[in-house]
């Protein structure tokens, strides 16, 4: 699959799963909406049953009192010489009393609501309309400009009325959503009744929490899966690439000494050479060496599939590390030389011996040399040192090549990854080599790190355990 069509397809998911992520957004928003004006709609329905009942309860009052003070002359004779006397010295004629208007006054009506029967309302039609959630309600009177009832409770006014009214605006209910207004006429609006829910929000929301975190939850499953198939996506794509150069370089490894040695072959079949022992000598060391040189690029294959398996089979035993890099620094040192280079050994452990695979661990010291001349193109400096660590040993190879990017590094013991070498296209393998060295070095339960900068090499530093481990 192309880069091209990987990125369309991401694009596409990435808006598809936004537009997911919108729609649900919207849709509990509008449930939530929703519930919002069911709730409005009971809580209103209460407060006129409340207003209807508080209005009947007034009225009720009221003819009892007329009954009450109409067999009681002399009570109403004092009361009528009582509002004579006030409208005589406010200088206002009063020719003829109006009963129902002292009695049925709306301000006197508001501020005579029984509290306890408020209350009992209130709650009575709240559950009536299946709303059973802690609220908090005030009666506010105009002419007090204060809260008189709030809660269940008669409320004080001391003071001016204009301290009154600063107190009830820093008051939770004068910021209520419900508001009813009480006892009103054509000509006055005595008061009203406020309620306030606390906990409404959380209440209406507590609905869709569990859709909401479910949507979360599936939705960022969604998403994990998304980003970790883009992730396998570019990772095998990046393996085919990387399993794409080693056909190719397999094919250019074997297709050399195939050709060697089939030139060699017919040489040795020529008439005018198979008589020469000397000649014939020196075609069958070339064919030996071809065919040596391909059953060690086999070999490395073969070791790779094994350790995929995990079919080791390493064979533990004593012996010098300083001993195994020497005979590895002879080695390597014929090519450094014929570059013009150097090869240095720092061997400064005390406690060089250690026990592990003979083998495989001269395979990963010849690696990382031979990695180090590789990319090193003009007269290498190379240092290999050693050291003391506690509970093992360590050395490290350290060359002046072209180095490594940080992106390298990461990469570095992939199998079949290959360092980018520019201009430079002399470097053979199969890129198998560090995958190797790091598979061993784990199965010996050591360590393999790398320091590397851009042009100015790179050091590869091994930690192997002292003794065997069995884990």
């Amino acid at each position: 699959m192309s880069k091209k069509a990987i990125w369309t397809i991401i694009i596409i998911m990435t808006f598809s799963l936004i537009g997911v992520g919108v729609i649900q957004f919207f849709w509990i928003k509008w449930s939530v909406n929703l519930d919002e004006k069911n709730f409005n709609d009971k809580v209103l329905i209460a407060l006129n049953n409340v207003k209807e009942k508080l209005r009947i309860d007034a009225e009720q009052t009221y003819y009892e009192t007329k009954d009450n003070l109409t067999s009681k002359t002399g009570l109403q004779n004092i009361i009528i010489k009582d509002i004579t006397a006030q409208a005589r010295n406010q200088n206002h004629r009063l020719k003829e009393l109006d009963y129902n208007s002292y009695f049925f006054n709306p301000s006197h009506m508001l501020e005579a609501i029984d509290k306890d029967k408020l209350d009992k309302y209130l709650r009575k039609e709240l559950n009536n309309q299946g709303i059973d959630l802690r609220y908090e309600y005030g009666v506010y009177s105009n002419e007090l400009k204060a809260y008189f009832i709030e809660n269940g409770n008669y409320a004080a006014t001391i003071g001016d009325t204009t301290k009154s009214s600063n107190v009830a605006a820093m008051n939770p209910l004068s910021k209520a959503e419900y508001k009813i207004s009480l006892f009103t006429d054509e000509i006055s609006e005595p008061g009203h009744l406020n309620l306030y829910f606390p906990s409404k929000t959380r209440f209406l929301w507590s609905s869709v929490i569990p859709i909401l975190v479910s949507s979360i939850l599936f939705t960022g499953l969604i998403l994990f899966c998304f980003s970790y198939t883009v992730y396998v996506i570019f990772r095998q794509k990046k393996v085919s690439e990387m399993k794409t150069d080693f056909i190719n370089n397999m094919t250019h490894e074997f297709k050399t000494p195939i050709a060697t040695i089939s030139l060699a072959s017919d040489s040795v079949l020529s008439p005018s050479i198979i008589d020469n022992k000397t000649k014939v000598s020196r075609f069958i060391h070339i064919i030996k060496q071809e065919n040596s040189r391909m059953l060690s690029q086999v070999e490395k294959v073969l070791q790779m599939a094994q350790i995929e398996k995990e079919n080791l089979d390493l064979k533990f035993s004593q012996f010098n590390m300083h001993h195994l890099i020497e005979e590895a620094i002879i080695n390597a040192e014929l090519k450094i030389q014929s570059k013009g280079g150097t090869i240095t050994a720092n061997l400064d452990a005390k406690k060089p011996v250690i026990e592990a695979d003979i083998t495989h661990i001269s395979s990963i010291i010849n690696n990382l040399l031979d990695n180090a001349e590789k990319y090193t193109p003009d007269q290498p400096r190379i240092i290999i040192s050693t050291k003391d660590v506690r509970g093992g040993f360590e050395f490290s190879i350290e060359d002046n090549g072209i180095g490594m990017s940080k992106d390298a590094i990461k990469s570095i013991f992939e199998k079949f990854y290959r360092v980018h070498t520019g201009n430079i296209h002399d470097v053979k393998g199969f890129g198998l080599g560090l995958s190797y060295v790091k598979a061993m070095v784990e199965a010996h339960y050591g360590k393999v790190s790398v320091r590397s900068e851009l042009g100015k090499g790179s050091v590869f530093t091994v930690f192997l355990p002292e003794k065997k481990l069995i884990k």
